[in-house]
């Protein structure tokens, strides 16, 4: 059976291969195939022509005989675990999207998979002992760094979304947000409003981010010589928890605004402020942190510390594409600035 026919200047009908990409930039497939996978071994103007019958062709190297031949899968794992019930947290939805459109752009694939929730190392050993996953990322962080030791001690590349709260020396790569100065940011935001007595509502004590994003408010009060004695909750994240919380303070410290260490949490005090006929944002501001799809469409809209995440997920895959090259680059740290969306709570 003859191939398809080639007319000068045109595509072929058929996908284009090797051999059509070598014929269109006049060299030879072993070069075609070095330009795709090995394009330091090739002087910059035959690296280029070959590049450019690529792109005319519309050439896609195949995957599967890459992976073969030079060990690689081009997957990223990531371990996902599902939103907890009666929360309106959806951060790592949106992280995840980012993530999966930023990786394919740099020609790679994120492989989903799941574990025991009461251990977080579950689904990573399977992974790399089956060689199944170029590397990691790592977003359990707030549990402890043990996934972060073991894959050191393994050798295998991973870059964490969180900063190493239990060993802030690791030298492994890391990208974050820094939520101290996303809650500084908005408890300025409201001292500026005119509000004086602005309460938290935070994690308990032994959450690393929570009491990172208290230290922002913290931080903004004393600027501005404000109290914040009486003023402060530490609960689960809930919606209920910050109902209950913001119930607490109302009764006992008499606030004009609080700011909450997430969206659920700053949701529990919307729930309160509706049962006392009190109105967000004219009687009582409210600020959350994560800007959820539920911070956008609730009313009258509630002010939210916005994560950066399409930009954490850029600087992770530049991060893994600096572990993963040939030679590898050192370990990409990156602490990234949230920003305020204002809304009517606020």
């Amino acid at each position: 059976m003859s191939g398809p026919t080639r007319i000068p200047g045109r595509v072929p009908a058929a996908p284009p291969t090797l051999a059509d990409v070598a014929e269109r930039a006049g060299v030879s497939r072993q070069t075609v195939s070095n330009a795709v996978n090995n394009p330091e071994l090739l002087r910059p103007d035959t690296l280029t022509r070959v590049q450019e019958a690529i792109a005319e062709l519309g050439y896609l190297p195949n995957r599967a005989a890459r992976n073969l031949r030079t060990r690689s899968s081009h997957l990223i794992g990531l371990r996902f675990s599902p939103a907890q019930e009666g929360t309106a947290n959806a951060t790592m939805d949106r992280f995840v999207h980012s993530l999966v459109e930023t990786s394919r752009e740099a020609g790679y694939h994120v492989l989903l998979f799941s574990g025991d929730p009461r251990d977080p190392l579950a689904g990573y050993d399977d992974l790399l002992r089956s060689t199944a996953v170029d590397a990691f990322v790592v977003t359990d962080t707030y549990l402890g760094n043990p996934q972060a030791r073991w894959l050191e001690t393994r050798r295998a590349p991973f870059v964490a979304f969180g900063r190493p709260w239990d060993k802030p020396d690791a030298p492994h790569a890391w990208v974050d947000v820094d939520g101290a100065a996303g809650c500084e940011l908005a408890t300025t935001h409201l001292i500026e409003r005119g509000h004086r007595r602005i309460a938290w509502i935070g994690w308990r004590k032994d959450s690393w981010i929570g009491e990172d994003r208290r230290a922002g408010w913290t931080r903004a009060m004393r600027a501005h010589g404000l109290a914040t004695t009486g003023l402060a909750s530490r609960v689960e994240d809930t919606v209920h928890s910050g109902r209950s919380a913001s119930a607490v303070l109302l009764d006992e410290a008499d606030p004009t605004a609080f700011v909450c260490a997430s969206d659920t949490l700053a949701m529990g005090v919307l729930h309160t402020l509706e049962e006392r006929g009190r109105t967000p944002g004219r009687d009582v501001a409210v600020v959350g942190f994560d800007d959820s799809q539920v911070a956008q469409v609730v009313r009258p809209g509630l002010t939210s510390v916005r994560q950066p995440l399409e930009q954490v997920a850029v600087e992770i895959v530049e991060a893994l594409s600096g572990l993963l090259g040939h030679p590898p680059r050192p370990p990409r740290q990156v602490l990234l600035t949230p920003t305020l969306a204002l809304r009517g709570s606020s």
